[in-house]
C-alpha cells in the first residue's frame, strides 16, 4: 500500500481522534456524561439525553470544544452565559461546560489509557519508510499529551491542534484552517496531500481546503454520512485504502474512460425519452488551449453547430472566464452564459443572476489584483487576468525556475485575504470567493431556475479541466459527463473525447440526431 499512496501524494494529514487513536470513543463518552448531567438539571421532566449517533456526530464531533458546547446547546434552544476562559468546570457557562467535559475526558483517559488503531500504526510506519511527510491534526487541546503518551511523536513531522489553533486564531472545522496550516508547515501544497478524517466536519474542511484526496474513515458505519459530506473515498480502516486507491486510479482516470464517439448510441440510449440539456466549458472544450487566452477564437464550424443546437435544446456555457468576455467570443444570443465559474449568469429573455455573497468579495479581489500585478511585474510570462469574480494567474509562459515565484505570490495573497480561496487549472492558479459555489452549483441552479425536471430532461456536461469536475460530479448520477483530453487528477466523467475537434464532432452528431 505504501508504494501506491506515496507515489501519488507527498504528504498525509491525519486526524487524531478516531483515525489514529481510539480517543474519539472517550470524547463521546465524556460529552455525554457532562451534558446528560447538565440537561437533567436544566430540563427536569423534559430531559432528553445526548444521543451519540445523532447529537454528538452532528453538532460536536471534530470541532473545537467550546464550539461544540455552543452548537449542541443551540440545537436544544438552550441559552447560557458565554463566561470567560478563566471559568472553572463548576460554572454553567459555555467555557465552564467545556472545562467540565475536559475534566471528565482526562479522568477517563487516565483510567482507560490511549489505544492506537493497529491499521493506522501499520500504515504510518510504511509511509514513513517511503519518506512521506506526515502531520497529525486535532481540534483537541490534549493532542500533544495523547500523541506523546501513545509513543507516536517521532512519526509526525508536524502537529496542529487546539492549542496552536488558539495561539494563531485559526478557525475550527468545518473551516480548513488547521489542515492548511499543517500543509504550510510541511512545505507542500494542498494539491499534493491526502487528508484522513472520521468526522463529518473534518471531511467538509478537507474538501473546502482543496486537498488532493479526502478519505473518510468510517469505523462505526458512517459511510453514507461521510460520502454526503464530500469524502472522495470512504474506508472502514486504513488497510482498505490501497484497494480503494486502485479503483480510483483505474476507474476514475480519463485515460480509462470509453470514447464518447464510439459509444454515441449508448449515450443516446441513456437519454431515453428525456430531452438533452447541454452545458459546455469553453477553453479546451470548444476551442483549443492557447498560450494567449485572447487568441482562443471559436471556429466557424463550432459556432455553427452550437448555434443550431441552441435552437433545438437549452445550451449553456459555464466558463471560468468573465461573462462579458465569453459572451463576446461566442456572440450567440440564444445561449445562456455563466461566467466566473457560475457567479455571473445571463441568458435569453432577460435572465440575469449574480450570486450575491460573491459581490461582497469584490473589494478583496480588487486589492489582490493590484498587489499581484506589482509582485509579478518582473516575472516574464506571468499574466494576472482579472475577471469580475475571480483572478486567474497564468504561468504557462513562465520559465520553470520562476513558477514557484508565481505560486508563492498567490499563496501570500490568500493569507492576506481570507475571504478568497485557491482554485487551480492547467498552468493557472486562481483566487476566487471562498463561498460554496462552483460550476456544479451553477449547473444545478440553472436546471431548477429553468424548471428542467430530471424526469424529463437529461443534463450533458462537457469540459476539460480540474475546474470542470464540480459540474461533472453534478451530472454524474442524473446525466452524462464527458471529459475532453485529460488532467492529472481523478475525474467524475463517464466518457471522454480526445480533443476539441472530437468535441465539435460529438456536438454535430448530437444536433443531427435531434433532427430525427
Amino acid at each position: 500500500m505504501a508504494n501506491n499512496i506515496s507515489r501519488n501524494f507527498k504528504a498525509a494529514i491525519i486526524d487524531m481522534d478516531g483515525v489514529i487513536t481510539q480517543t474519539a470513543r472517550l470524547h463521546a463518552k465524556a460529552w455525554k456524561e457532562m451534558f446528560d448531567d447538565f440537561l437533567s438539571k436544566k430540563e427536569g421532566d423534559d430531559f432528553q439525553p445526548l444521543r451519540i449517533e445523532k447529537d454528538y456526530k452532528q453538532y460536536i464531533d471534530g470541532i473545537p470544544r467550546f464550539d461544540g458546547v455552543r452548537a449542541f446547546l443551540k440545537s436544544r434552544n438552550i441559552q447560557i452565559p458565554e463566561g470567560s476562559p478563566e471559568d472553572g468546570p463548576e460554572k454553567d457557562t459555555v467555557y465552564g461546560l467545556g472545562m467540565r467535559k475536559n475534566k471528565i475526558f482526562l479522568e477517563l483517559l487516565k483510567v482507560e489509557g490511549v489505544e492506537v488503531y493497529e491499521d493506522t500504526l501499520e500504515v504510518i510506519k510504511k509511509w514513513k519508510l517511503e519518506n512521506m511527510k506526515l502531520a497529525v491534526i486535532s481540534s483537541s487541546r490534549n493532542c500533544k499529551h495523547i500523541i506523546e503518551s501513545s509513543g507516536l511523536s517521532d512519526f509526525f513531522d508536524v502537529r496542529v491542534d487546539g492549542e496552536i489553533s488558539q495561539e494563531e486564531n485559526l478557525n475550527g472545522k468545518p473551516e480548513p484552517d488547521i489542515f492548511l496550516k499543517a500543509s504550510d508547515l510541511l512545505g507542500i501544497d494542498a494539491s499534493q496531500a491526502i487528508v484522513l478524517e472520521d468526522a463529518i466536519s473534518g471531511v467538509k474542511a478537507g474538501k473546502k481546503g482543496n486537498f488532493a484526496l479526502v478519505v473518510g474513515v468510517a469505523r462505526s458505519g458512517e459511510e453514507n454520512e461521510l460520502k454526503k459530506a464530500g469524502a472522495d473515498i470512504v474506508v472502514k480502516n486504513l488497510k482498505e485504502l490501497e484497494e480503494a486507491m486502485t479503483e480510483i486510479e483505474t476507474g476514475n482516470s480519463a485515460e480509462n474512460l470509453p470514447y464518447a464517439l464510439e459509444r454515441i448510441e449508448e449515450i443516446f440510449d441513456k437519454s431515453g425519452s428525456r430531452r438533452p440539456v447541454l452545458f459546455l466549458d469553453y477553453d479546451g472544450t470548444l476551442t483549443p488551449i492557447v498560450s494567449d487566452p485572447d487568441e482562443a477564437i471559436l471556429s466557424d464550424k463550432a459556432r455553427n453547430v452550437v448555434s443550431k443546437l441552441s435552437k433545438q435544446i437549452t445550451v449553456a456555457v459555464i466558463s471560468g472566464r468573465d461573462r462579458k468576455d465569453i459572451q463576446s467570443k461566442i456572440n450567440l444570443d440564444s445561449l445562456i452564459y455563466a461566467g466566473s465559474h457560475g457567479f455571473d449568469i445571463s441568458g435569453p429573455d432577460g435572465m440575469e443572476m449574480q450570486y450575491e455573497p460573491g459581490r461582497k468579495t469584490l473589494p478583496a479581489l480588487d486589492e489582490a489584483e493590484k498587489r499581484l500585478n506589482e509582485k509579478l511585474q518582473d516575472v516574464e510570462g506571468a499574466w494576472v487576468e482579472r475577471k469580475k469574480f475571480a483572478i486567474a494567474v497564468h504561468y504557462r509562459n513562465v520559465a520553470d525556475k520562476k513558477v514557484e515565484v508565481v505560486k508563492n505570490a498567490v499563496l501570500e495573497e490568500l493569507e492576506v485575504y481570507r475571504e478568497l480561496k485557491k482554485g487551480s487549472g492547467k498552468k493557472i492558479l486562481e483566487l476566487k470567493p471562498d463561498i460554496d459555489w462552483d460550476k456544479g452549483k451553477a449547473l444545478n441552479w440553472l436546471m431548477e431556475e429553468l424548471k428542467l425536471d430530471a424526469n424529463e430532461y437529461i443534463p450533458i456536461f462537457i469540459g476539460d479541466d480540474i475546474t470542470d469536475e464540480d459540474a461533472l460530479q453534478a451530472v454524474k448520477d442524473k446525466g452524462i459527463g464527458i471529459m475532453v483530453g485529460s488532467h492529472d487528477q481523478k475525474t467524475a466523467a463517464t466518457y471522454r473525447l480526445k480533443n476539441t475537434e472530437e468535441a465539435i464532432e460529438f456536438l454535430d452528431r448530437l444536433q443531427k440526431r435531434l433532427l430525427k
